[in-house]
């Protein structure tokens, strides 16, 4: 469901609907309403059933302790109102608004000191028709669901503003103190018809659930909506969508497709027996999560300015700081590795074919942008955990689900400046509950599950993602790019013994394209991605890049947080238009093509820093406390001539397990890495031609 009108000039803060067209009224009377519901009851099976623990987990999490003193930011009211919505649209909010508090806005005595509320609306997901895969699992479950989605966005708004500074606490459905619904049209998200009843929300069709965060951060308000703006889309410019908000045929369109195909056409791209890069199964080591590069910079493998920024490399923005107590509080509801009873709603079919359709239903429901299937091969598992235990693979099965990191974003952004870790966090604080929440039901229906996140994963994401048919390996090295959001995803995994069909890998053509492109390499801040062909490593053919170095700088970024400036310069990495699927299909279908499709892409500027799309504030929490950030910010643009100046110097190392801490060396030892070795190692790695020629 590609747009047709780019969205390249809509600021962030006004969201993917175009309700700064809509008539307002300061005088707008506020009536008693209720939020929408589901059209039927949950059945037995239904996914509703498990979502306690996750709410019990999140609530507590609605408020919580201040930072000891104000941050560094804005007095306009104006830019705060704006950053505060933006945010909540990057969390997949769908109308945001602020309106002050009154003391009639309370249940109870109003909270000291609150003074203003950020009020969201969270649509429901898609739902299959009666009888399509997934429809007894799904069906009841959305109001539950989008409060739950409430309650996680609340909490990390929230968190947010204690980050700042300021008092702020989360409020979802079912909160004692406060009048959700009043505030919703008084923030002008929604409206109640004349005679009281449901509220409605303009230009939503499927439902909606609200959340608010109240809060002593002082923002511009909102007017209430005028009594005729609660219809449909108010003109033709937009119900076509023109400035790039999102059609009125949107939903029809997503209807049009049975929910287990998910949104983009994965069955349109061709299907092959192996991956489009060699793998040679039996000649894999599988290895510990000792020898992943992060857990060696924490440990002291990659000097003391890497292990001391270990810790908070990723989270040094009050944003993505405020995402990772939920992503940690989650780890102990991940699923079992063991068998688990007879399931109390009944058996799951013996249909793999439509078990399969029905988990991948499933996940587009709960927000999955991209869902595939693979045998979960022993190969795919690490071999031993932090502690030297060994891992045996344990499940058949494994469901994967890609979050896309969000192309408005990175288009504002340099790739490695203050956003990019909240870019990750908010990917990985998403599927963490998803995965989470599908593993607790396949539990519940007596089938072992397990989800794999980011904060504990006995698996490795990238094969299961490549062999899941999801992408193919480019020259970025350790990710799988999809044809439709190209390299900007993350990844996480459910395992299970559910009988599945898994899928077969793709190939969309990438392989020739990046031999020939190279910008990814050109653009790398630590010159860490390979100019040269690709090498066999640890049974893999692959670009492998330079983990060493970028780790290190993912670590010790002093103008950003982390980085994902491959992702952000990939040409692959493009807006959800009609366009860009003609593009994808030109290199799909004409190769030859490639040379001018990637001159292209830096003629119009692909890569570059849109600064429209801007909409967070450079932010970095030092001794507790969000401060300008004392080494600036990262705003690098394209620099087409660098290639030339790297390639030729290139010098990169390569880590095969030899080279790894030995089996059992815990993270309070440091092993420091051996450059000179995984030099030599580069050097002397097979290529792909010798390795075919060897296995005959």
């Amino acid at each position: 469901m590609p747009r047709r009108h780019s969205n390249s000039q809509r600021p962030y803060h006004l969201g993917a609907l175009p309700t700064e067209r809509l008539a307002r009224d300061r005088a707008a009377p506020i009536r008693a309403a209720s939020q929408p519901l589901d059209a039927a009851a949950p059945g037995a099976a239904a996914i509703a059933a498990v979502f306690a623990p996750y709410r019990e987990l999140l609530l507590p999490l609605l408020d919580g302790a201040v930072a000891p003193q104000r941050g560094q930011v804005t007095d306009d009211p104006e830019a705060r109102a704006n950053n505060l919505k933006a945010s909540a649209y990057f969390l997949d909010a769908t109308i945001a608004g602020v309106c002050e508090l009154e003391p009639s806005d309370w249940s109870t005595a109003p909270a000291a000191g609150a003074t203003h509320a950020l009020v969201f609306v969270v649509e429901f997901g898609p739902e299959p028709a009666p009888g399509e895969p997934g429809w007894s699992w799904i069906a009841g479950s959305n109001a539950a669901w989008t409060d739950l989605r409430c309650a996680e966005t609340a909490v990390v708004l929230a968190g947010y503003l204690r980050a700042l500074g300021y008092a702020a606490r989360g409020h979802v459905a079912g909160d004692p103190d406060l009048m959700i619904e009043r505030l919703a049209q008084r923030a002008g998200v929604a409206r109640a018809d004349a005679e009281g009843g449901q509220l409605r929300a303009p230009m939503v069709r499927r439902g909606f659930r609200i959340g608010v965060v109240t809060t002593d951060y002082a923002m511009a308000c909102d007017l209430a909506l005028a009594a005729d703006a609660a219809r449909d889309f108010p003109d033709d410019a937009a119900r076509d969508g023109v400035g790039g908000t999102r059609p009125s045929w949107w939903d029809e369109e997503l209807a049009s497709r049975a929910l287990h195909l998910g949104r983009y056409p994965m069955e349109s791209i061709r299907r092959v027996d192996e991956p489009t890069t060699l793998v040679l199964r039996d000649e894999i080591q599988r290895v510990t999560k000792r020898s992943d590069f992060f857990t060696r910079g924490l440990a002291g493998d990659l000097g003391p300015k890497a292990q001391e920024e270990r810790g908070r490399f990723a989270t040094k923005h009050p944003l993505a700081f405020a995402m990772t107590p939920p992503i940690r509080a989650m780890v102990p509801l991940q699923g079992s590795r063991a068998p688990v009873p007879p399931g109390a709603a009944g058996r799951t079919p013996d249909d793999p074919e439509r078990n399969a359709a029905a988990l991948k239903a499933l996940a587009y429901f709960l927000g999955a942008d991209l869902a595939g299937i693979c045998c979960a091969e022993p190969w795919m598992y690490h071999s031993h955990d932090e502690t030297g235990a060994p891992i045996a693979a344990y499940h058949r099965f494994a469901l994967v689900i890609l979050l896309d990191q969000g192309f408005e974003t990175m288009e504002g952004a340099s790739g490695d400046d203050w956003i990019s870790g909240a870019q990750s966090m908010r990917a990985y604080l998403r599927g963490a509950l998803v995965a989470g929440v599908i593993a607790a039901h396949l539990q519940r229906l007596g089938v072992s599950a397990r989800s794999q996140t980011s904060a504990h994963s006995e698996v490795l994401h990238l094969p299961a993602v490549l062999m899941a048919g999801l992408g193919e390996l480019p020259r970025i090295g350790e990710l799988v790019l999809n044809p439709f959001i190209g390299p900007r995803s993350k990844s996480v995994l459910v395992t299970t013994d559910l009988a599945l069909v898994p899928d077969a890998p793709v190939d969309f053509g990438l392989q020739r394209f990046c031999e020939l492109c190279r910008k990814c390499a050109r653009e790398c801040p630590c010159n860490a991605i390979s100019f040269g062909p690709k090498r066999m490593y640890n049974g893999y053919e692959i670009w492998k890049p330079d983990v060493e170095r970028c780790a290190k700088y993912r670590l010790t970024n002093l103008r950003g947080s982390a980085c994902g400036r491959c992702m952000k310069t990939c040409p692959f990495n493009r807006e959800d238009l009609e366009e860009s699927r003609r593009l994808l299909w030109l290199s799909i279908d004409h190769p030859d093509e490639h040379p001018w499709l990637i001159e292209h892409d830096d003629e119009i500027g692909a890569g570059g820093i849109n600064e429209v799309k801007r909409w967070w504030f450079d932010l970095e929490i030092i001794d507790s406390v969000a401060v300008r950030p004392p080494g600036g910010s990262n705003r690098r643009n394209l620099e087409p001539e660098r290639g030339a100046k790297l390639a030729g110097a290139q010098k990169l190392a390569i880590f095969p397990p030899e080279l790894h801490p030995p089996v059992g060396t815990p993270v309070t030892v440091a092993v420091p890495v051996n450059r000179a070795a995984g030099l030599a190692a580069a050097a002397a790695a097979e290529s792909p031609q010798e390795a075919r020629r060897r296995r005959g």
